[in-house]
């Protein structure tokens, strides 16, 4: 790896607009790249994230015709921060439905974090319209996993962040973390759960770089963005994604005849690295690549290289 790549110049989308999903949900959409070239959809993470400029220059614009989309309660869809029917699989249809409107029959599915989660959901179910995934931070949504990141585990690594998470919250009610936050947060006093998603929100944004980058972090204490991703990560969360224990994982077989490229930090802490391991062995078709000197962000060079690598591959650059 003699020299990184790097993001492909800016370009703006050449369509945008909303679709209405039923269920009271509206979701913002836009294509970027080259009409009728390889179609791909990128899946933002959180769950709760948005879609930003930066996403669309994970791919080649020449040879990608990109779908972009902010998923159910985030970013420019509606209902902002809505709850109600917004579950994996209510935004797996929702891929479909955009599928179908992009006229794509298999596209790349790319994925990052809670957005690889997503793509493994949609791609055990949905096979026969996948040509190939890129993920970056596996996320299998385990037990084992929420209580690293929310209970004890990452707090041994940052314990001055750790205390100001767990501030907010009577020492009672400190050994459901997850809970106690989802209480707040679907609370009527709106003041505390502002306050409550702006803690939830700061703890993430911090612990995901291997070294602090405010320009990364800072977003994650914006009120608004702050309320829909607290809100919606403890909603999906206190569920456990509406999925089965392990399932991701189990049903790994079901990714057979899929070729797929992993990129996964060596020091994630959201997103520990035995788990990415793990879907790599079950999944042979996969070319795996554990990052030295890299976290969890997408935009940490090591990482961001084997991304471009990726969409590169896949469209028959390398």
């Amino acid at each position: 790896m003699s020299e990184l790549r790097s993001l492909y110049p800016e370009i703006e989308p050449y369509a945008s607009g909303h679709l209405d999903v039923g269920d009271g949900h509206v979701i913002y959409w836009e294509r970027a790249g080259t009409p009728g070239a390889k179609p791909a959809v990128f899946l933002h993470g959180g769950p709760g994230g948005t879609i930003s400029p930066s996403h669309r220059r994970l791919f080649d614009p020449k040879l990608y015709d990109v779908t972009l989309f902010d998923q159910r309660g985030c970013g420019r869809s509606t209902p902002h921060a809505g709850l109600g029917a917004n579950t994996t699989w209510h935004l797996v249809a929702d891929m479909e439905k955009l599928r179908e409107m992009a006229g794509a029959e298999k596209w790349l599915v790319f994925g990052g974090s809670w957005g690889s989660t997503l793509a493994l959901a949609y791609a055990q179910k949905h096979p026969e319209h996948v040509s190939e995934l890129v993920l970056r931070g596996i996320y299998m949504l385990t037990k084992a996993e929420l209580d690293w990141y929310y209970q004890f585990g990452v707090s041994e690594m940052f314990p001055d962040k750790w205390e100001r998470f767990v501030a907010p919250i009577p020492p009672e009610e400190r050994h459901e973390m997850m809970q106690a936050y989802y209480r707040r947060l679907t609370g009527d006093d709106k003041a505390v759960r502002i306050a409550a998603a702006k803690t939830w929100s700061l703890w993430e944004g911090e612990t995901i770089t291997l070294l602090p980058e405010p320009a990364t972090s800072g977003r994650f204490g914006v009120d608004d963005f702050a309320d829909a991703f607290a809100r919606l990560e403890t909603h999906y969360f206190v569920n456990a994604g509406w999925l089965e224990e392990g399932q991701l994982l189990r049903d790994a077989h079901k990714l057979n005849g899929i070729p797929g490229v992993i990129a996964h930090g060596r020091y994630d802490m959201p997103c520990p690295a035995k788990n990415a391991w793990a879907l790599h062995k079950a999944w042979p078709e996969s070319e795996f690549f554990l990052v030295e000197g890299a976290g969890h962000a997408y935009s940490e060079p090591g990482i961001l290289d084997r991304l471009i690598y990726a969409t590169d591959k896949f469209a028959g650059k390398n």
